[in-house]
């Protein structure tokens, strides 16, 4: 599947003659949510009415891509689009408030990252079929999430331009950290799995068990419960 730009360019038609200017959308997709370790984080990508239709030949969800594939993706990603950022929720944050609060922390760092840049969101287009870009009174201590329309669209980092490109953009940076973080825990080859449940790493949990950066909430396999 390759990703178009039909149904961001259909919310941006939309959405122009009721702000009467040029609409700012939001690409949005999340990394590492089914990891055992690290941080969960959220990609944003925006662009407007007048971004280009030329977007990166090769663009996909970052998952159909090779790790050097993607590497060489993000700068013509982020030559493409108006802007982007990526937002972290660490495993600690995990334990302490669930994943979907995680979610909305993690977007609302890269949403703070854009607003310091000079960039507003009109209205956001969301991977999958969940929307969890919802402003929960019990949060709103920890984060604050822009109030705007949210649509969902499911597989949206392979169909969507938008979205493939906050896929792109994300899953980059959190393999970056993974692998930086992996120096300090060699034992469990997170610069191979990213913190995922590959059988290495399981073993690893089996001999050393869970580490700082492991969601210690969550059920290990491989850990007697």
């Amino acid at each position: 599947m390759k990703p178009t730009r039909e149904r961001e360019k259909e919310l941006l038609h939309q959405y122009l003659p009721l702000l009467g200017r040029d609409v700012v959308l939001a690409g949005v997709d999340e990394v590492g949510r089914g990891s055992l370790a690290g941080p969960v984080c959220v990609g944003i990508a925006i662009v407007t009415s007048s971004t280009s239709d030329d977007f990166p030949a090769m663009m996909r969800d970052s998952k159909q891509l090779t790790p050097k594939r993607r590497e060489e993706l993000v700068p013509q990603v982020k030559q493409w689009v108006n802007d982007s950022a990526v937002g972290y929720a660490s495993s600690d944050f995990i334990d302490r408030y669930g994943i979907v609060p995680a979610l909305g922390y993690a977007a609302s760092v890269a949403v703070d990252k854009l607003k310091k840049r000079g960039h507003s969101i009109d209205v956001v287009l969301l991977d999958g079929n969940h929307n969890w870009w919802i402003n929960d009174s019990k949060y709103q201590s920890v984060f604050h999430l822009p109030d705007v329309p949210v649509y969902t669209q499911v597989r949206g980092d392979a169909s969507c331009a938008v979205i493939a490109a906050a896929s792109v953009v994300a899953k980059v940076e959190r393999d970056a950290y993974m692998t930086d973080i992996s120096q300090d825990f060699p034992e469990y080859e997170w610069h191979k799995n990213k913190g995922y449940s590959s059988p290495k790493h399981i073993e690893a949990l089996k001999k050393h068990g869970v580490s700082t950066m492991h969601r210690q909430s969550w059920k290990m396999p491989g850990i007697d419960k």
